[in-house]
């Protein structure tokens, strides 16, 4: 049987990427729900916690862009079968290993796989779709990964049951099918440009560069500030370095001419923000439910539910409506969504919070989220040339992956701020249901915080959305500049 001649390309190309970013989206929230287990289990300190969960983040951070870079190159094909691939191997070893380095090792190579899959799928998705379905296309596309937070946490939390193992072995029969899939489906549509030399220099200053700064920021807001001063310092040195230098390489790995746009500019501002508070906000709660109010893995990854039902329901929808207005006037309305849902839990949010409250303002925030994911991405990627289709997917997704990063140890470093080590231990545990309310008030306290600032991003995002101007068509690499 052919597939190609019983259905048409995009349909197949959007089955693939759906695939991926339900499984992608699925992955992180069977991790997070299963982090107090993990600590527990495994006898390991807060920060090794972190980093098992960061490892992801901040490896898919150090390859997207080169990914982009890559696909452009070498085809986009290619490069997705082999982050399935690599998602998978890195899957299967992770759930044999009780050794934290090399959890957190493997970890970061499933980082390099999702790095792959993550920054290609945007591209496939828009060299296979005609740019007035190109919003239908990316909604549905948004809509797997809000299937993906839905049952994330749901099924992490009965696998966490099993055993934090299975959080992982999960996701290898999806691997298997999804890897074969992409081999038997995709084509590479876009013309591949494979004659310009990798910017070697420039993967290594943003590589050192990144790692050690987010290494510093971690240590420091986590366990103490008293010798990470190095580490930041060569990190801001190493990121400085990398933009002198892609400033005068003939083939950067990121070809800051797209800045030039004012409009591609501040949409991907915006994108870097809604991550940073997409991603903090189940961060939170996950140790809000579990650790604060002693709620078991299986009904706190329930209770995560709503705002990922809200991005489910309203991602298709903003999809579909940004191929028949202006995007902008959705992300407006969606960014106003996720400020007013935040600054309203950092209002309410205490011990005894009724969960109706709650999982109200989670689903308003979900529907806001969806309001503005797939028009920002429509109008990302439909004002580049195809041909630097694979470095602005890049660039997005890059912001995303900073953003999830800098959620994590920014919202952590203010709730631990004021909170004593032995009870920040018990509320990161899951053990904490036998203290007094009064000693869980500092962590209470540090949640009102930090939603707050959550809040003020947010509100810093909704103002670049009235002030971008109408997005122009960013020409070819080919065109005189």
């Amino acid at each position: 049987m052919n597939l190609h001649a019983r259905f048409p390309y995009k349909w197949l190309a959007l089955s693939v990427t759906s695939l991926g970013a339900l499984m992608a989206s699925m992955n992180s929230g069977t991790l997070i729900i299963a982090l107090p287990t993990l600590l527990r289990d495994l006898h390991t300190s807060l920060l090794n916690l972190i980093w098992i969960l960061l490892a992801y983040n901040v490896t898919q951070t150090v390859f997207v862009l080169n990914v982009g870079r890559l696909s452009d190159m070498y085809g986009r094909k290619r490069l997705y079968v082999l982050g399935f691939g690599l998602f998978t191997i890195s899957s299967l070893l992770a759930g044999f290993t009780g050794n934290v380095p090399l959890l957190i090792a493997l970890r970061a190579l499933q980082g390099v796989g999702g790095a792959f899959m993550i920054a290609n799928s945007s591209a496939i998705v828009t060299d296979a779709f005609p740019r007035e379905e190109l919003g239908l296309a990316i909604g549905t596309n948004q809509m797997m990964v809000a299937v993906g937070a839905i049952l994330g946490p749901i099924i992490g939390g009965w696998l966490t049951s099993l055993g934090w193992q299975w959080v992982f072995w999960f996701n290898v029969p999806l691997g298997l099918i999804g890897t074969l899939w992409a081999a038997f489906t995709l084509r590479d549509m876009a013309r591949r440009d494979a004659k310009d030399p990798l910017d070697w220099w420039g993967n290594l200053t943003y590589a050192a560069g990144f790692a050690l700064l987010m290494i510093g920021l971690s240590q420091g807001g986590i366990q103490s500030w008293s010798g990470v001063a190095p580490y930041i310092i060569v990190g801001l040195a190493g990121l400085a370095a990398f933009v002198a230098i892609e400033r005068r390489v003939r083939v950067p790995m990121l070809d800051l001419r797209l800045f030039r746009d004012a409009a591609f500019t501040l949409n991907n501002f915006s994108v870097f923000l809604n991550a940073v508070t997409r991603m903090a906000l189940t961060f939170l709660f996950v140790f809000y439910f579990q650790g604060a109010k002693g709620i078991d893995a299986v009904i706190a990854g329930i209770m995560l539910g709503p705002v990922a039902v809200g991005l489910l329901l309203a991602s298709p929808i903003a999809g579909r409506l940004a191929d028949r207005m202006n995007p902008l006037h959705l992300i407006r309305v969606g960014l106003i969504l996720t400020t007013v849902t935040l600054a309203g839990l950092a209002f309410t949010l205490n011990l005894n919070t009724p969960y109706w409250l709650l999982a109200a303002l989670m689903f308003v925030n979900g529907v806001g989220n969806g309001l503005f994911n797939s028009p920002n991405s429509s109008l990302i990627m439909g004002a580049v040339a195809p041909d630097r289709r694979g470095v602005a997917a890049g660039v997005r997704s890059l912001l995303m992956s900073v953003g999830g990063v800098i959620a994590i140890i920014f919202t952590l470093s203010i709730v631990v701020a004021n909170v004593p080590r032995d009870v920040m231990l018990q509320v990161f545990s899951g053990l904490a249901t036998h203290l007094p309310a009064t000693t869980l008030q500092p962590f209470i306290n540090g949640l009102h915080v930090a939603f707050w600032l959550l809040a003020a991003l947010s509100a810093v995002a909704t103002l670049l959305a009235y002030i971008v101007p109408a997005a122009r068509r960013i020409p070819a690499t080919s065109a005189t500049d």
